[in-house]
């Protein structure tokens, strides 16, 4: 299986994603659009991570590579190919798709929980969660409304759009699962001025303070990633 993934800012790479495709043999490639946005053939992927990053979806002045991206990230979608995105990108899949993307009330930095929804916890790619995950967070913008045909998978009370669906096999989270600790303190490092206190929003010591979160939170991601591979393979989405 050949791999693709976007990345935005060199501190936020796909930590235990890179692990789960190198343990599968799995061709893995990358675009870095902040020193080379140029996108591959799309023949020459089969799926498309799509990562975090501190820049809005509609910041094309500053970051014109955002103009190409959503168009690559619609033409993947079209193609058929398996799309995931983390945060920015799950944000950049709904904009791409007809979703608007806004402030949410409220930033969401540090470990809380969100809420699966019956939808999510039936489904096979998604029966092994708990009904109330903790996972890390780090966004000040969410997808606030879905594209349309999307179905919502998540929620929390701070931020009602947690996790979606498109078709079967396109997949945008609004946390993160994929957290390594040096991700962790590379968001500190760069993106630390956004830690002004507030009910959820944690101090940075606290984000370190869990490795056993950042354990689960691998394990799940490599669940679902397995789990979402078998039925690709068997051509079941």
């Amino acid at each position: 299986m050949k791999l693709h993934y976007i990345q935005h800012v060199p501190f936020e790479n796909p930590g235990s994603i890179l692990t789960w495709a190198a343990d599968h043999g799995h061709t893995v490639t990358a675009t870095h659009v902040y020193a080379d946005p140029h996108f591959p053939e799309l023949e020459d992927l089969d799926w498309l991570i799509i990562m975090g990053g501190p820049m809005n979806i509609d910041e094309e002045a500053e970051y014109p590579w955002l103009i190409a991206e959503k168009k690559f990230i619609r033409a993947a979608v079209e193609r058929g190919k398996v799309v995931i995105g983390l945060c920015l990108g799950a944000q950049l899949i709904a904009g791409a798709l007809g979703g608007k993307v806004t402030p949410n009330p409220q930033k969401e930095i540090g470990w809380l929980p969100v809420r699966l929804l019956d939808t999510a916890r039936k489904m096979p790619l998604f029966d092994f969660f708990p009904e109330h995950p903790m996972v890390f967070q780090w966004h000040g913008d969410t997808f606030s409304t879905l594209p349309e045909g999307a179905v919502l998978l998540a929620t929390s009370e701070a931020c009602p759009n947690q996790a979606f669906l498109y078709g079967d096999r396109v997949f945008g989270f609004q946390y993160h699962l994929e957290n390594t600790e040096d991700i962790i303190g590379g968001l500190i490092e760069n993106c630390g001025d956004e830690l002004v206190p507030a009910d959820t929003v944690q101090p940075a010591e606290e984000l370190l303070a869990h490795p056993e979160y950042i354990a689960q939170d691998q394990i799940w991601m490599e669940q679902f990633l397995s789990r979402l591979m078998t039925l690709w393979q068997r051509g079941e989405l």
